[in-house]
């Protein structure tokens, strides 16, 4: 008989141990996985631009006449801007490259993530940056300069020249002063490959990335609220002084 109790009250003791692990597995997870066998982040930080250096290549962007440096510099600032929270599209990205001159479709819109070049067309540059080449910028009021730097895009208004796009500039004293500016993104008559043909130049702006009256709205739709804008140049003081650079740069 105390034999009897003894088994059974080890059966008890042992069912109680593994009281807790039933429960556990019948735990229903609400299709949520496993927090062990979940992977990692997909965008964590410092990820996009290991997951989209390869695109470079992979789209011939080269023939396109981006420059690699511009696109290394893009992807980099983009990652530090969508890992600080600041972007919320992770997958596309525009980048303008100022080492071009304007008769050249200087405007690449990349969607990264299905590596598709979405846009690749002219855009302006700012009355006193330059002629043919920008080569001059400031974040002043009234200077009528492009400015460099990272942006994030806005919201769309329709403004003096129709259908706009606000710029929130992510760079301390490059272009933070952007919206006193109104510097926007939006159409404009002179950017159109037939001033090219005539001048050998497209007009210029007050400051503004400004683009072909036919491609604004659709380039507008697709970049808007929270995807990453880069105007590059190979500007000696911008390179060295661009806090985003200095710190992608070092990561």
């Amino acid at each position: 008989m105390l034999k009897k109790v003894s088994v059974y009250l080890s059966s008890i003791f042992i069912f109680l141990i593994h009281l807790p692990f039933v429960f556990a597995k019948s735990k229903p997870n609400n299709g949520l996985p496993d927090a062990k066998k979940a992977k990692p982040a997909f965008f964590a930080a410092a990820n996009l631009r290991n997951l989209y250096a390869p695109v470079y290549d992979s789209l011939k962007l080269g023939t396109l006449g981006l420059s690699r440096e511009a696109y290394n510099y893009a992807v980099k600032g983009f990652d530090y801007l969508f890992s600080t929270g600041k972007v919320s599209n992770s997958k596309i990205i525009s980048i303008v490259d100022f080492s071009l001159p304007s008769s050249k479709k200087r405007l690449f819109v990349l969607d990264l993530e299905n590596r598709q070049i979405l846009f690749n067309t002219y855009v302006a540059h700012g009355r006193n940056s330059g002629k043919d080449f920008a080569n001059q910028f400031s974040n002043d009021n009234e200077s009528y300069k492009s400015s460099l730097g990272f942006y994030v895009t806005g919201d769309t208004y329709i403004g003096n020249h129709g259908y706009s796009m606000r710029l929130e500039g992510e760079e301390r004293g490059f272009n933070d002063n952007a919206n006193t500016r109104a510097i926007v993104m939006h159409s404009a008559w002179y950017v159109n490959e037939n001033i090219v043909k005539s001048q050998g130049y497209i007009g210029r702006s007050q400051g503004c990335p400004a683009l072909p009256e036919e491609l604004c709205k659709p380039i507008i739709e697709k970049i808007k609220k929270g995807s990453c804008l880069f105007l590059y140049s190979p500007d000696k003081y911008y390179m060295s002084h661009s806090e985003i650079i200095q710190k992608t740069s070092a990561a």
